[in-house]
């Protein structure tokens, strides 16, 4: 009996001696493949990365393929993003980058609403190590904006001002004629290089009576269009035309962008321009919109500029990439946009004027639009 419960004992020491050794080894077996899975986890997110795009608003055509560009261009870099729009409410733009933050992206690219509303959650993304981008709208009192990628914009102002000074005959000594000015936001730091840049053309002759302001609206506060808005353009410029303009006609007007020139122009074929002893005034623009260059094509506003948003979005996404890998980042201007802390090193593009007579050949010839677009 001795001897049987002896053999029991041996072959139950065996047993457990065994089910220890399968634990052991599956642990084993566990702790060599977890460390793999992390680092295969690591590599996948170290090789793609992820990007926040905020954009301000879909309402203007501009910034949809501004964001539908960048997307496609980070895609191919194979960037993960996330791309938002904010309709123009800034509550609703600092909600969706602080989102971002959360989330976890690698890099901020942002064209914001108010260029100074980004401070507080421009520190939240500086303690999270993330660099921002600021893209075609500085980003003002803050020292966490690495880069910005934009256009000449000063120029953009100058390609405008020279278009009326061409187009009236202005250095031929023609004149005088009637000019209203229209600004951009206040809220947007690009309004005044516009603004400024038109004005270093067209001031001269406003000081020597070739061009008469009826109006005497001539400073940026007064001139101002918030948000862009093409509807308070069209209301200004309805007010402009019964109190100024009830015997005289406007000669140009300076606009500085095409949604605020839908809005002027609509103002003005309100009271008989565009038919018999009344033409349209010279009306300039920016941003090459469908509706625009249609317009320009049908004889109704007369100027645009183009902004190629393609090689923008292409600029942008260079400097994010090679921020994230580390490399040096391409800039071409390091002494103009003083954002109220900081000079923030920059890459400015150049802006091309837009009319009737070169249109096919800059927009079309470029693939930005097809003829096919512009016929409909």
């Amino acid at each position: 009996m001795k001897k049987v419960m002896a053999l029991v004992l041996s072959m139950m020491l065996v047993l457990a001696l065994a089910a220890c050794g399968g634990d052991k080894k599956d642990e084993g077996a566990a702790a060599s493949t977890a460390p793999a899975a992390s680092a295969a986890a690591g590599g996948t997110a170290a090789k793609s990365g992820f990007v926040g795009i905020a954009m301000p608003t879909k309402s203007s055509e501009r910034w949809v393929k501004d964001g539908s560009n960048m997307v496609k261009e980070f895609e191919k870099l194979g960037y993960k993003t996330d791309l938002q729009y904010a309709e123009d409410v800034v509550e609703n733009q600092l909600s969706q980058i602080e989102n971002m933050i959360t989330k976890g992206v690698n890099v901020l690219v942002i064209a914001n609403i108010d260029g100074e509303s980004l401070t507080k959650v421009l520190e939240k993304a500086k303690k999270a190590n993330i660099p921002v981008i600021a893209y075609d709208r500085l980003i003002k009192k803050s020292d966490h904006v690495s880069y910005y990628a934009t256009f000449d914009n000063f120029k953009v102002g100058v390609q405008q001002g020279s278009y009326i000074e061409e187009k009236l005959g202005l250095k031929d000594g023609k004149g005088p004629f009637n000019i209203e000015l229209f600004g951009g936001s206040p809220d947007d730091n690009n309004a005044y290089f516009f603004f400024d840049g038109a004005m270093s053309v067209l001031k001269p002759y406003i000081d020597s009576g070739k061009l008469v302001v009826k109006s005497g609206q001539m400073k940026m506060e007064q001139v101002a269009t918030l948000r862009w808005d093409g509807a308070a353009a069209q209301a200004r410029m309805d007010n402009l035309l019964s109190s100024k303009y009830a015997s005289d006609k406007v000669d140009a007007v300076l606009s500085p962008y095409d949604g605020i020139s839908i809005g002027i122009l609509s103002s003005l074929k309100g009271v008989g321009y565009g038919t018999g002893n009344k033409p349209l005034p010279i009306i300039t623009g920016q941003d090459a919109e469908l509706a625009s260059v249609k317009s320009i094509i049908a004889g109704g506003q007369t100027q645009t500029v183009f902004k190629d948003t393609r090689e923008l979005a292409k600029k942008a996404v260079e400097m994010a990439d090679a921020v994230l890998k580390g490399k040096e980042v391409q800039v071409n201007d390091s002494k103009t946009y003083n954002n109220g802390v900081k000079v923030v090193p920059s890459y400015l593009l150049d802006p091309v004027s837009v009319d009737k007579s070169n249109y096919e050949k800059v927009l079309v010839e470029s693939g930005y639009y097809t003829k096919d677009q512009l016929s409909k």
